[in-house]
């Protein structure tokens, strides 16, 4: 993200919901771009380059989990944070199967809503992988993290960019159990509790990547009680 205002792409048809999200976020000094269809944002994506987008799931068209795979085929790093009024597990797991980075149900509190977002790009705006992080190998695996990629016994696979940060932070601190809130904090950018399925299924995520058996895994270890540890073996 450069010094410039951050660029937010909104994929919204419910017209005055958008239009609140739009007043806010501007309010907050970013620049938002508007579009009611799956099908213009896929358009939009294509040629302009945003720092977040905010996707909801109910779209005319093509709905947004299909949009979701989409944008990740055309750009893997660009947080996505989707919005529905589903509550469902089933549908959480879903959007972040789909490659979303953050989900949130309507109808949402604007302060949480807003805290997400800047959360978001703030994280996205200064992080950067050391070098020295370049080529990480655990099993027949092998992550790198500069050019947010990795290579699994499944293929190689683009990683997003809140996958590059939490892999990041799992490989610096090896071996660690490493707390729900730290983890909330450090990849997401928010210290509450209140979203620890959003990092429980992003984990789901990192071990169908990685594990050789994702029901039993072995190197993104549940630690209960406290979060979660990373052991290369």
């Amino acid at each position: 993200m450069s010094e410039e205002k951050p660029q937010i792409l909104l994929v919204e048809d419910e017209i005055h919901l958008a239009r609140g999200i739009t007043f806010n976020l501007e309010q907050e000094g970013y620049l938002v771009s508007h579009v009611e269809s799956g099908e213009e944002a896929l358009e939009k994506v294509k040629v302009e380059r945003f720092e977040l987008i905010i996707l909801d799931v109910m779209l005319p068209g093509i709905d947004g989990y299909q949009v979701c795979r989409e944008v990740r085929t055309l750009d893997a790093r660009v947080p996505i944070l989707m919005l529905t009024a589903r509550g469902d597990e089933s549908d959480r797991i879903a959007g972040l199967a789909q490659g979303a980075d953050d989900y949130i149900a309507k109808p949402f509190n604007l302060k949480e809503f807003l805290l997400r977002v800047s959360g978001m790009l703030r994280r996205s705006s200064w992080y950067r992988p050391e070098p020295v992080e370049e080529g990480y190998r655990f099993g027949e695996n092998e992550v790198f993290l500069l050019s947010y990629r990795a290579r699994t016994s499944q293929g190689e696979i683009d990683l997003t960019d809140l996958e590059v940060r939490m892999l990041s932070l799992f490989f610096q601190r090896e071996g660690d159990a490493i707390p729900r809130s730290v983890l909330l904090e450090n990849v997401w950018g928010y210290s509450t509790d209140a979203e620890t399925r959003t990092l429980d299924n992003f984990i789901v995520r990192l071990r169908k990547y990685f594990e050789p058996e994702p029901s039993h895994p072995i190197y993104f270890q549940t630690v209960r009680g406290v979060g979660y540890r990373f052991k290369r073996q």
